[in-house]
């Protein structure tokens, strides 16, 4: 029997403190624009709002999600500082095509002011420009008004069939394998 799995993570739904905050945000930095935004309560089983945003003509890329009944507390910046509560994700990220549209996005982070909390950094042990991290992208991270992180990279390496990386040039990096293949 083979096994039957999904083809790519499409979408995000985003907890923020405060919507139109955050909608300013992605719109500002990443140019996303709404599709379409529903209140709490509006559809049975729903409580909270819902705000369907996109990056081209998929109907969403990402959900802000904000609960009118909750009361929130800031998010810790760094990562460090997060040390009780309930597990939460560290990062998530979004692909640029090619390194120049990459080289475009971080411009408009700084023309905007963003903070880059980590980069521009390339991932990989095996890269001679590499940090000794994991990943194999070039990439950098800057924190949206809740201070998720949110990483922009390009240039991801792919897995062979073999399990060996495959650089964005298309070069074997003999030596870098998949755990699982």
């Amino acid at each position: 029997m083979s096994v039957v799995t999904p083809s790519a993570l499409q979408h995000l739904a985003l907890e923020v403190s405060d919507t139109e905050r955050s909608i300013e945000f992605y719109r500002q930095f990443l140019g996303m624009k709404v599709t379409e935004r529903h209140k709490a309560g509006e559809v049975a089983g729903i409580p909270v709002d819902l705000t369907f945003m996109r990056l081209g003509r998929r109907h969403h890329d990402l959900v802000i999600m904000h609960n009118p009944g909750k009361t929130y507390t800031p998010r810790p910046k760094n990562p460090l500082d997060d040390a009780e509560g309930i597990p939460a994700f560290h990062h998530y990220a979004y692909e640029c095509p090619d390194r120049e549209s990459f080289l475009g996005v971080l411009e408009r982070a700084k023309e905007l002011g963003l903070e880059i909390v980590r980069g521009p950094v390339v991932h990989s042990p095996w890269d001679p420009r590499g940090d000794g991290s994991w990943g194999e992208n070039e990439s950098f991270y800057v924190l949206d008004p809740d201070n998720h992180r949110v990483e922009i990279f390009c240039d991801l390496a792919t897995i062979d069939t073999d399990g060996t990386y495959i650089n964005a040039a298309g070069e074997r990096i003999e030596g870098a394998k998949a755990e699982e293949i």
